[in-house]
């Protein structure tokens, strides 16, 4: 099977897996992935997906992850963002991944900058998660691809305290705010192909020596012979997620 058959296959059985999680929406323990929808203080409808463990104990705080998708899966059909990313990489490791996930999908025109409509909703979409399923306060990570890559990290400068961790990828960040993550001691790991855009490229590696210079709490991996496409590679780290495990927010201060 090819790398695009893979992926293929993939997202045929995330919507499968969407399509049987709405007809079980009334059982005891959910887990999976599942349709949710916001409602905003307009009472417009905002569909959204969140991957809910399978080994979700009651009583239990689990850690919850925020994710922002690129520009190629906004929309308003609630779905595309889960099939980019995180949630393909999810999908391959669904039995044991510890973390309730949370896919929001940004508008046809719209942007994940912290100021904007869009990254304010997934604020708002992260807390109904986090209301929901009681997660842990002291563990919530954001990671994002491209343009949700620069979402992350436009998030993380402008609430540097909210997340125990930022996971951005492929987005070329501002360097100037390296003092202000450190500062913060928010830890970061950031990835990058080297055959990526050169813009890409020159100002991830240059954030991570802002960054290292800083003192900041800081992880580049940078994979060769990579293009735009990192995600796969990354998601696919096992040591990834082991290590947003080890971060909490009460350690950074």
């Amino acid at each position: 099977m090819t790398p695009t058959h893979h992926r293929i296959f993939i997202a045929l059985a995330l919507c499968i897996c969407l399509i049987a999680g709405r007809a079980a929406a009334a059982e005891t323990a959910p887990h999976g992935f599942r349709y949710r929808t916001f409602v905003d203080a307009d009472k417009k409808s905002y569909p959204y997906v969140i991957f809910i463990p399978h080994k979700l104990d009651p009583g239990s705080r689990p850690p919850v992850i925020l994710f922002l998708h690129g520009s190629g899966e906004r929309g308003d059909n609630g779905l595309d963002q889960i099939m980019v990313g995180l949630g393909t990489g999810l999908w391959k490791q669904r039995a044991t991944f510890p973390f309730v996930a949370v896919f929001p999908q940004c508008a046809t025109d719209g942007r994940w900058f912290a100021d904007g409509a869009d990254a304010k909703r997934a604020l708002m979409i992260l807390k109904q998660a986090q209301d929901e399923f009681h997660t842990d306060p002291d563990r919530v990570y954001l990671t994002g691809l491209s343009m949700g890559g620069t979402g992350t990290w436009s998030l993380a400068a402008a609430h540097p305290g909210m997340f125990a961790a930022i996971v951005p990828m492929c987005a070329p960040p501002d360097p100037e705010l390296a003092q202000k993550f450190a500062a913060a001691r928010l830890p970061i790991w950031n990835f990058c192909g080297d055959k990526d855009q050169v813009e890409t490229v020159t100002f991830c590696r240059l954030m991570h020596k802002a960054l290292t210079k800083a003192g900041a709490h800081d992880r580049y991996t940078e994979y060769p012979g990579v293009g735009h496409n990192c995600w796969d590679d990354a998601y696919g780290t096992p040591e990834l997620f082991t290590w947003l495990l080890d971060q909490a927010r009460s350690q950074n201060h």
